[in-house]
């Protein structure tokens, strides 16, 4: 039976290794892969949920933004993606229910002809995928998201790199026509990446370890940026901060004792996460606070003769 959605969310015409060889693949590899594939900037990626509205349950999958096109892959190590779905027409993302820090948001997004649901476990993560994805659908950043200044400074440069892979097409405004040449991937901006200063980069891993223990920022030179880390030891934590250079021929130099040099800053975050065997994680601010103080009052005992 034809899937009556098809014309919006279309599945992979081509399915490129198996299932096994693609598991085997180095995750580089699968990323340039993924990149030549698609020939689209990937702006924002991570683990998501989709159904069309209506149907029973919700189908997890590894969603990757390139472009303005939300790819759909089976898990992180598939080289083709299953589905995906065009947002050039895309006409709304509307949250089901107020924000919460407690509940996972779901968001229904309105086609001309359909509507399609997305869930994503964590709500502050949910509130980023709704920024990036209007962000490249409408070119225009929402006024009513729930981010951090430094978040919203992400979207205004993903806003730009849009605009110009738009003006740069020849055609309809299809990832199909977009050259390969025209993309440069170690564009795309890792989460944990905030344009905040050293001091205050060490200030928010002192005060939330909770959100995670890498912070990306920009460094005082032009083109290069700096990593932040607060790794915990038996004697305590360790506040530590990197150099990482913008390589002239592409990608990034990590500046150790024996420098290493990735393709991405979505590499620089993976490199050391692995290294520290997932003791160091990408940090995630929270744009509102949780908790409600109240003040208890001073009663007088007053003594009487």
């Amino acid at each position: 039976m034809q899937n009556p959605h098809s014309r919006t969310l279309e599945r992979s015409p081509s399915p490129g290794l198996s299932q096994s060889a693609s598991m085997a693949a180095p995750s580089r590899m699968i990323f340039k892969r993924r990149a030549t594939a698609t020939a689209l900037p990937l702006y924002y990626s991570g683990m998501i949920q989709k159904k069309y509205t209506g149907e029973g349950g919700f189908r997890l999958y590894y969603g990757e933004l390139r472009g303005s096109t939300l790819f759909f892959y089976s898990d992180e190590k598939q080289e083709s993606y299953t589905e995906k779905l065009e947002l050039h027409n895309l006409n709304s993302m509307v949250p089901v229910a107020s924000y919460s820090t407690r509940v996972a948001p779901v968001y229904t997004l309105k086609f001309p002809k359909e509507e399609v649901q997305l869930k994503i476990d964590n709500p502050d993560t949910g509130e980023l995928w709704r920024g990036y994805v209007l962000t490249v659908a409408k070119l225009d950043i929402p006024h009513d998201l729930q981010l951090l200044p430094g978040q919203i400074m992400m979207l205004e440069g993903v806003k730009d790199q849009e605009q110009q892979r738009r003006e740069l097409q020849t055609g309809p405004p299809t990832p199909d026509t977009v050259q390969v040449e025209e993309y440069d991937d170690s564009l795309s901006i890792p989460t944990c990446f905030l344009g905040v200063s050293r001091d205050e980069a060490e200030d928010l891993l002192q005060k939330n370890p909770e959100n995670g223990s890498i912070i990306l920022r920009p460094a005082t030179d032009k083109n290069n940026y700096s990593a932040t880390t607060r790794q915990v030891f038996p004697s305590g934590p360790v506040i530590k901060n990197y150099k990482i250079v913008s390589c002239p021929d592409g990608g990034f130099t990590i500046q150790l004792d024996d420098p290493v040099t990735v393709p991405t800053l979505n590499a620089v975050v993976e490199y050391f996460t692995k290294e520290t065997a997932n003791q160091l994680k990408p940090f995630t601010p929270r744009a509102y606070d949780t908790r409600i103080g109240k003040i208890i009052p001073k009663y007088t005992i007053s003594h009487t003769s």
